[in-house]
């Protein structure tokens, strides 16, 4: 049996980064840019009220009885800008140019207003040249580095590409995922429960954890029965870049996951690892296809599911993957604990860095993980915990509510 350290490392050495494509814009959020974008224009593409007010040149304005002549309105998303004489000001609104020659705007609030004559007084006693104005490539500059390879794009930085008038980005796009659940004996939720079966949940809650990374999941179905097992597996690798196999992995009479992999032609990376829950787990490639079994226990697989898969999809993704060590916490209380297999608890982050173990940690037990907010990995060769002792946290991404 392999540790979990090399099961993990195992698994993100045969989960292959995908090839780039194109997307349009309102497609890439949460993707991982493929190239460097370069910004094709400054940003604002010219000098740009912030306010609404008046525009003027400050060397016009000598003192607050200085009165400066209104000569035209500048509205935003004109290309017309008014000429701006000596001694002049113009009327302008937020996010318009300023007119060739002014270098500065008051706010409306800071002015008095000479209707008769047109003229205005500027009230505005703290005013300073250059004030209420964006210059021209204050955000960006024209050809300069808008954001960089590798990174991943969240709701702004789709928004800051949008306003460097770009459509589209190359992006490493997302996997497509697969998730095979075996077992005679599922039931799916929302029908009476014959005998001897129990309810079907794990394809739910891994469906619910991939759309915290809007990525979409595909549920395929197999009887225990070995020919269809093949045939499911065959046809699943072929349609996926990862495939996920719940039950069968075991070594029980039903369990037909193993044979059917090596009938496929698949590469076994591994079968067990010194782990509780989840021991009998395995890897597999067939073709480019990282295959993952996860027993079928419904808390060993959300274990598993986090421990190992989540790393594969982000390195699939071109996303980095979070530091061994970058997530120790003190325990919150003592755990008791055998030497020879790792550990990894239900758990939940409380404050001054603490982390507690949740009850019901068995791996047919799934409530806790209602309340779990990440795994406390324990180490394989360790025994009794006490509390305050450092241990690794590994994070669940849980939907905001």
């Amino acid at each position: 049996m392999l540790s979990v350290s090399e099961a993990a490392a195992i698994i993100v050495e045969n989960a292959h980064v995908l090839p780039a494509e194109q997307v349009a814009l309102h497609h890439a959020v949460g993707s991982v840019l493929y190239e460097s974008i370069i910004a094709p224009t400054d940003v604002p593409p010219f000098h740009q009220s912030a306010m609404d007010g008046y525009a003027f040149r400050f060397a016009d304005w000598h003192t607050p009885q200085t009165p400066l002549t209104i000569v035209g309105t500048a509205p935003a998303g004109t290309a017309q800008r008014p000429i701006l004489p000596a001694g002049a000001a113009v009327r302008i609104f937020t996010g318009a140019p300023l007119p060739a020659g002014a270098d500065t705007v008051v706010m409306q609030e800071k002015v008095q207003l000479i209707p008769a004559i047109n003229q205005l007084l500027i009230t505005d006693t703290q005013l300073k040249p250059a004030a209420n104005v964006r210059p021209q490539g204050s955000q960006i500059a024209q050809y300069a580095l808008a954001l960089p390879k590798g990174l991943l794009l969240n709701a702004g930085a789709i928004g800051y590409l949008a306003m460097l008038g770009i459509d589209k980005a190359l992006i490493i796009p997302p996997p497509r995922i697969t998730l095979l659940v075996t077992g005679n004996e599922l039931a799916q939720p929302g029908t009476p429960l014959p005998p001897g079966h129990v309810y079907e949940c794990n394809s739910f809650a891994l469906q619910a954890a991939l759309a915290t990374m809007r990525l979409p999941l595909h549920t395929q179905r197999a009887p225990d029965d070995l020919a269809q097992t093949i045939s499911l597996i065959s046809t699943c690798a072929i349609q996926s870049d990862l495939l996920l196999i719940t039950g069968g992995v075991s070594v029980g009479d039903y369990d037909f996951v193993p044979q059917a992999l090596k009938a496929c032609g698949a590469n076994l990376l591994f079968h067990k690892v010194k782990q509780k829950p989840g021991k009998p787990m395995l890897a597999a490639t067939l073709g480019k296809t990282l295959i993952i079994g996860l027993p079928g226990n419904p808390a060993s697989v959300y274990t598993c599911f986090h421990r190992y898969v989540l790393p594969a999809i982000q390195h699939m993704m071109g996303q980095p993957l979070p530091p061994t060590q970058a997530n120790l916490y003190r325990l919150a209380e003592n755990y008791p604990k055998k030497t020879g297999l790792t550990v990894l608890l239900k758990g939940k982050l409380l404050p001054n860095n603490e982390v507690l173990p949740l009850p019901n940690q068995l791996s047919y037990l799934m409530d806790s993980f209602a309340y779990a907010d990440c795994l406390i990995e324990l180490e394989e060769n360790k025994a009794d915990y006490v509390k305050g002792e450092p241990v690794q946290v590994w994070k669940i991404k849980n939907p905001d509510v």
